[in-house]
This record gives structure tokens, C-alpha cells and sequence, in this order.
């Protein structure tokens, strides 16, 4: 049994040392700034503007920054979640994303308050307050790779280079999930 174990650890490291030999030619590596570069410019869906006084509870009245009046319908989801994070506030900046017209009517596939995510959040590790016009300050002098930069693109949060589904949005606190998990934050005071 001994032998047949040993053989099979020898078959396994020669076989480790064959496939690292063919490896060892010098590769270019690319940073990743050139690959965001080369990737052609992602076009933004989202409609911005200012929540009007006329939304309901399931239609939204959005004042664009482009000053047109655009109405949405709310219509529930598939999946039971809520298309808006954050609230509906007469006057609260907002985000939109067009879903797929229902009835011949507009539809809002996502709706962020900008408003509600803006402020001071906190967690374990992070210590950060999203700031209006796209700027993240770290309130952690020791974090290793601070947010500097946030914006919503096509529905999601993206903070630097980080891209985020929004799941949750209240007033007190903040969900946001990427590849790599789900990330809690609490509102700092």
C-alpha cells in the first residue's frame, strides 16, 4: 500500500514539475488600467434627476437634470424584490434605469435614491462617506485600497473600479453585493 501511495505522489510532483517547466517563458503582463482602457466606453442607461411631487405608489414622477417631466410605472417584479433602493422623496436626487415598456407604458427596471445612499456609512473594515459629485473619503488612514470615486452606471454602484448590485438601501443602512459577496455597512453618525 506504502509503494503504491509513494508511486502515486512521485507520478503527481513529476507531473507538478513538467506542466511549472512549460510556464517559464518570460510573459508580458498587462496592468489593470490598460485593460479598462483598451475595453470599449460601457453606454450609461440611467436617468438622473429630481423625484417629483406626482409619484404614487407605484408610479414615479421624475424631473430630469435635462428639465423634461418623465413618468414610470413601478410594476412588481418577478422575483418579489422592489425595483427601488432608498425611498421615493418629493425632491430627492434619483437614478433611473428604463425597463421594458408594459401596456405601452414606461416602466423603471431600478430606481437608486441618491439622496439616501449619500452620507457616512460604516462596517468592520470600512469607514467611508459617499459625497455628492462622485467623490469617496476614507475616514481610515490605514485601509489599503480606500474608494476615491463613486457613480452609478447602467444600475450599479460602482466604487473605484468595484462594481455593486445595490439589494438594500435605508435610510440607516446599506447592502451592496459584487463577485466576491455580500457587504453590510450601518450609517455613522
Amino acid at each position: 500500500m506504502k509503494k503504491k501511495l509513494y508511486f502515486l505522489f512521485t507520478l503527481a510532483l513529476t507531473a507538478t514539475f513538467m506542466l511549472n517547466g512549460c510556464k517559464n517563458k518570460p510573459q508580458q503582463r498587462e496592468t489593470a488600467t490598460e485593460k479598462i482602457d483598451d475595453q470599449p466606453a460601457i453606454q450609461d442607461s440611467t436617468i438622473y434627476g429630481v423625484c417629483g411631487e406626482g409619484t404614487m405608489m407605484h408610479t414615479l414622477e421624475l424631473i430630469t437634470d435635462a428639465g423634461d417631466t418623465l413618468t414610470f410605472a413601478l410594476p412588481d417584479t418577478e422575483d418579489g424584490t422592489d425595483p427601488v433602493v432608498g425611498g421615493l422623496l418629493a425632491g430627492d436626487r434619483l437614478a433611473v434605469v428604463k425597463g421594458q415598456p408594459v401596456d405601452g407604458e414606461e416602466t423603471a427596471a431600478k430606481v437608486i435614491n441618491l439622496t439616501t445612499l449619500q452620507g457616512k456609512w460604516t462596517s468592520i473594515d470600512k469607514n467611508f462617506e459617499i459625497l455628492e459629485g462622485g467623490e469617496v473619503k476614507s475616514n481610515v488612514e490605514a485601509e489599503k485600497n480606500p474608494w476615491t470615486s463613486w457613480k452609478i452606471l447602467n444600475g450599479k454602484l460602482l466604487l473605484n473600479r468595484d462594481t455593486f448590485d445595490i439589494d438594500n438601501l435605508g435610510s440607516d443602512s446599506l447592502e451592496i453585493e459584487n463577485r466576491e459577496g455580500i457587504f453590510l455597512y450601518k450609517r455613522a453618525k
